[in-house]
């Protein structure tokens, strides 16, 4: 099925169906998100030293409360 089909699909679509299709969608891409962020963070993810350094500044008592 060709993205132009699946338009055409959508725009026959009635209001509670189109809304049902937006919260699957709006499901998967959280879902991808998700999974970037443990990605990003796990062991070997480019974004663990950060992690680590809050780590340590918090342990450390860098860190303050926001008011």
């Amino acid at each position: 099925m060709s993205l132009a089909e699946i338009k055409s699909a959508v725009d026959q679509l009635s209001g509670a169906e189109l809304a049902e299709l937006a919260a699957l969608i709006r499901k998967r891409e959280e879902s991808a998100w998700d999974r970037q962020i443990d990605a990003d963070f796990a062991e070997n993810g480019h974004l663990r030293g950060v992690l680590e350094g809050v780590r340590a500044d918090l342990h450390a008592g860098r860190v303050e409360e926001l008011p």
